[in-house]
């Protein structure tokens, strides 16, 4: 069997570069953001960079489970702590720096992000520990950490029961989601450790749909690996049919059918958080139509940066957070963006950041690569000489 390492796909990694970009571009407060906002439909940065990051743990990771299921374990334990890591680092930024820039300028950019944190500091600082207390931008890594821990157990039972019963529970899940299973588990939540977080200071996302998207990523990455890719299997009506409902949502999105058919007509079943009904729908036609034109999009978007800032997905998305801060930061009284000069000031230090900083990245794992590689050739070549003497 291959090593798994062996089965990382670099178009992955561009397209959660991609993904990065996007992101960045939506969340820094700039003109460019209302036109990279759902600019496809009802299909955000957020969504693909979820289940892309599922679908690279799949296709990573499940040929080493197929052999040992508790070395899949404890690898995949070990990158969340070092995502929970990551999660504390941002959650200090915010607590000390951000809060001491909100409280001497009260700029509402800032001082709306964290305003739970600046009237209750305590509590802030136990729930946001224990992944409960989660500010806007800082509350994609909580889940993401949730989520990674939670993956060896889907790999598990995937592998020894089959993917139907994975993707049974995760339906039902979603389905309940959608009927206030989260208002249930935040109120026994708030019981249990007594912590008076209100549900909106709890993070935008819905757990118990988006897992959904994190376990539809991990299932194709698994099945890709298998030479089982359930995508192959669509037929090419059905593709047709697809593309005409992506078309659909992008004319609801940008009110080309009138009053009747768009955004706030349908409501709650194209919310973005909840994963509504009608998004689910779009989502699952989006990702058929990018499969089937899987060669021409990859021959797009496997290039630099992409390919360079995906690699370093974690680091990036931190670094991101960071500069979107800067960029609110900049920001006064009720103006609501940058323009001009600050505007393309502040993207081309954001993105020459980012750069840099998925740059040292990547020169640190090659230099940990050649260290590591050297030490098994000292070894190899000790062992050889002992065998030499010996004889």
């Amino acid at each position: 069997m291959s090593d798994p390492k062996t089965q990382r796909r670099p178009e992955l990694d561009a397209l959660r570069g991609l993904f990065l970009v996007w992101m960045t571009f939506t969340h820094m407060p700039t003109h460019f953001s209302d036109f990279v906002n759902q600019p496809v439909g009802f299909v955000s940065s957020a969504e693909g960079f979820v289940f892309l990051s599922a679908m690279l743990v799949g296709t990573v990771y499940l040929r080493e489970a197929m052999e040992d299921v508790s070395g899949v374990i404890v690898k995949l334990w070990r990158r969340t702590l070092k995502i929970y890591g990551y999660h504390l680092l941002m959650l200090a930024f915010a607590f000390t720096v951000a809060a001491l820039f909100a409280e001497k300028t009260h700029r509402a950019a800032i001082y709306n992000l964290i305003n739970f944190y600046l009237a209750h500091p305590k509590t802030a600082i136990i729930g946001g520990v224990l992944l409960i207390y989660c500010p806007p931008l800082l509350d994609i890594l909580p889940m993401y950490v949730l989520f990674m821990f939670l993956t060896p157990k889907a790999l598990a039972l995937g592998l020894r029961y089959g993917w139907r019963w994975v993707l049974g529970g995760s339906a039902m899940l979603w389905i309940a989601a959608q009927f206030g299973l989260r208002e249930l588990v935040h109120a026994w939540i708030v019981r249990i450790t007594h912590l008076q977080i209100p549900l909106q200071e709890t993070g935008a996302f819905n757990l118990f749909a988006w897992q959904g998207v994190w376990i539809a990523g991990l299932w194709l990455g698994a099945k890709s690996v298998q030479g089982e890719m359930p995508l192959k299997r669509v037929p090419g009506y059905a593709v047709a049919v697809c593309g005409v409902v992506c078309v659909f949502f992008l004319a609801v999105r940008h009110h080309w059918l009138g009053p009747v058919l768009n955004q706030e007509s349908l409501g709650i079943s194209l919310d973005k958080w909840q994963i509504g009904p009608m998004r689910v729908v779009n989502l699952t036609a989006f990702v058929i139509v990018c499969y089937w034109m899987r060669r021409y999009l990859v021959r797009l978007i496997s290039v630099e940066p992409f390919l360079t800032l995906g690699k370093a997905s974690l680091q990036v998305f931190c670094a991101h957070v960071f500069f979107v801060f800067m960029g609110l930061a900049l920001l006064y009284e009720d103006v609501p963006q940058l323009h001009g000069a600050r505007a393309y000031g502040m993207l081309s230090l954001t993105f020459a950041g980012l750069m840099l900083v998925a740059i040292r990245e990547a020169r640190l794992r090659s230099e940990a690569k050649a260290a590591a590689a050297a030490a098994k050739n000292a070894a190899t070549q000790g062992q050889a000489a002992v065998a030499e003497s010996a004889s």
